[in-house]
C-alpha cells in the first residue's frame, strides 16, 4: 500500500499552525476531510471544499451548484489529486471565516509493517476556535487573551474556554482521536 506523507498548513496566521501525517494514498477526500477536522482540531460544524486547480470538490450543493461544478469527495482518492511529490490542493473549511490550508504531498512511501494509519507525525499550535472571525477576529482574540487588563478579557477567555493555549500542540492526543475512529483507518 503507498503511503503519503503529507504537509498541512493554516494560511494567513504567523506563526504557522502545521501538521505532518501519513495516510493511504486511497484515502477518499471525504475520509480526508474528517481527517483534517481531527488533526487540525475543527469541530465539524461548517461546510467545507477541496480546490484542485480550478476543480472544486466536496458535497455539491443543489441549490447553488451547477450540475458537475462540484465533484463528489466521496468518489475522489487522494492519489487521484495529489499524483507527484510537491503537488497541491486547498482545503477550504467554514466559509464565513473562510479558513484556507495548503496541502502537500511531500512523499510517497511504502507502508510499514504493523504502523497504524492515518497518523500525525508532527506539528505546531493549536488550531483557532470555530467561528472566532477569521484570520483578522483570531488576531484580535490572541491579542486580548494577552492582556488581562483588556476589557473583553474574561469574555473571551470563558467564550474560548480555560483549556485552549494557542501554543499547545499533542501529537499523542491526535493519534488517540484518529485511533477512535476505525473508519478512518487504511486498509491494505
Amino acid at each position: 500500500m503507498a503511503i503519503y506523507r503529507i504537509h498541512v498548513s493554516l494560511l494567513d496566521i504567523e506563526p504557522v499552525i502545521w501538521r505532518s501525517l501519513e495516510l493511504s494514498s486511497q484515502t477518499t477526500l471525504r475520509q480526508f476531510h474528517r481527517i483534517l477536522q481531527i488533526v487540525m482540531g475543527w469541530e465539524n460544524y461548517h461546510m467545507h471544499e477541496f480546490l484542485a486547480g480550478k476543480q472544486r470538490y466536496g458535497v455539491p450543493d443543489s441549490t447553488s451548484d451547477e450540475p458537475g461544478e462540484v465533484i463528489v469527495e466521496a468518489r475522489v482518492h487522494l492519489s487521484d489529486v495529489l499524483t507527484t511529490p510537491g503537488a497541491q490542493i486547498q482545503y477550504i473549511y467554514d466559509f464565513g471565516d473562510y479558513w484556507q490550508h495548503a496541502v502537500c504531498l511531500e512523499e510517497i512511501l511504502t507502508a510499514e509493517q504493523d504502523a497504524a494509519y492515518p497518523r500525525v507525525i508532527g506539528g505546531a499550535r493549536s488550531c483557532p476556535p470555530e467561528d472566532c472571525g477569521g484570520t483578522g477576529g483570531y488576531a484580535d482574540l490572541l491579542d486580548i487573551l494577552m492582556d488581562p487588563t483588556h476589557e473583553d478579557f474574561q469574555h473571551m477567555r470563558d467564550w474560548v474556554g480555560a483549556k485552549f493555549l494557542a501554543e499547545a500542540f499533542s501529537l499523542r492526543d491526535i493519534n488517540l482521536r484518529l485511533r477512535r475512529n476505525r473508519s478512518l483507518a487504511a486498509k491494505s
